[in-house]
């Protein structure tokens, strides 16, 4: 696989991350709130760093779907806290798919986005009462 296609597959990974923390933002509290704000954020950067560098290989980059299905009903701050850890995993996997896929600044691009993955996992497993803390990524 190229790595403009890796690239490419998560930038996906991305959008649909983007999305999720609509919904989980909205079911936080003073408390967490933050966490999903900082998220989402990170992302955002992620995805315009991979935009970029999409954009000087001469590829597109994917654009974002208008809805994604999310794994199970956000309905209080602890299922919110669940889909955040499961986004920031889902991401985590395919950053780490990436690795083996990219070399020079677009494996540094990957090797960055999956410890943010995972240090966002960690915060998140934190906030929900969850232990262990931290877990081999990805998920």
């Amino acid at each position: 696989m190229s790595a403009g296609s890796v690239l490419a597959e998560a930038i996906r990974a991305e959008h649909a991350a983007i999305f999720g923390y609509g919904p989980i933002g909205a079911r936080l509290d003073q408390a967490t709130v933050g966490l999903a704000t900082a998220a989402e954020a990170a992302h955002r950067a992620v995805r315009d760093a991979v935009a970029l560098r999409l954009t000087a290989m001469g590829t597109p980059p994917p654009a974002a779907e208008p809805v994604y299905a999310l794994p199970f009903p956000v309905t209080d701050r602890a299922s919110a806290l669940r889909l955040a850890g499961t986004v920031e995993e889902r991401c985590a996997a395919v950053w780490r798919s990436a690795l083996a896929e990219t070399t020079g600044a677009d494996r540094e691009l990957a090797l960055g986005a999956l410890i943010g993955c995972a240090e966002r996992a960690t915060r998140v497993r934190r906030a929900a009462g969850v232990t262990p803390v931290t877990v081999a990524l990805p998920g």
